[in-house]
């Protein structure tokens, strides 16, 4: 029988591999995704940083989102979760960077979008940002783990492709 591998472990080898920095940019998940990978021993050597901006002023100062697009949209689209990624990018100098923005709950946000919606990002120098839509159930705190998980398994795709 062969044991699972932990996510978060197999993104540390892959960019401990790769020689690539990672960076994490969340609003839903507030510093779990950046938490679960500095859990993992050596993961210095490749985790640049992760900025947790809740707010829409954190999002348009820390990491470059525009204020305009998030008092139009609100923060749960997937443009924004581009924007996250590529703003932790230049933010951190990585190699590569993962966004996470969506609506724990209980229930819809303030503009209608269902409980579970999440959108995360992945950018890359000279690459195209990818994004990814997911809709979760369960609750508050099993959406945020599920969007950690969803997070983490873009990153590993991201690092062995």
């Amino acid at each position: 029988m062969s044991l699972a591998v932990d996510p978060a472990e197999a993104v540390i080898a892959a960019a401990r591999e790769r020689g690539a920095m990672l960076a994490t940019a969340e609003s839903l998940t507030a510093g779990a995704l950046v938490a679960r990978l500095v859990d993992v021993p050596g993961a210095s050597a490749v985790v640049a940083g992760g900025a947790a901006c809740y707010s829409y002023e954190a999002k348009t100062r820390v990491l470059g989102v525009e204020a305009e697009e998030l008092a139009r949209t609100g923060a749960v689209t997937a443009s924004v979760a581009a924007a996250m990624a590529q703003g932790a990018l230049s933010l951190y100098r990585a190699d590569l960077s993962v966004s996470t923005t969506g609506v724990a709950g209980p229930g819809p946000d303030e503009r209608g979008v269902p409980e579970g919606t999440v959108h995360l990002g992945l950018a890359r120098p000279g690459a195209p940002t990818l994004t990814r839509e997911l809709r979760l159930s369960g609750g508050r705190a099993r959406i945020r783990a599920l969007s950690v998980e969803a997070a983490l398994a873009l990153l590993v795709e991201a690092l062995t492709d």
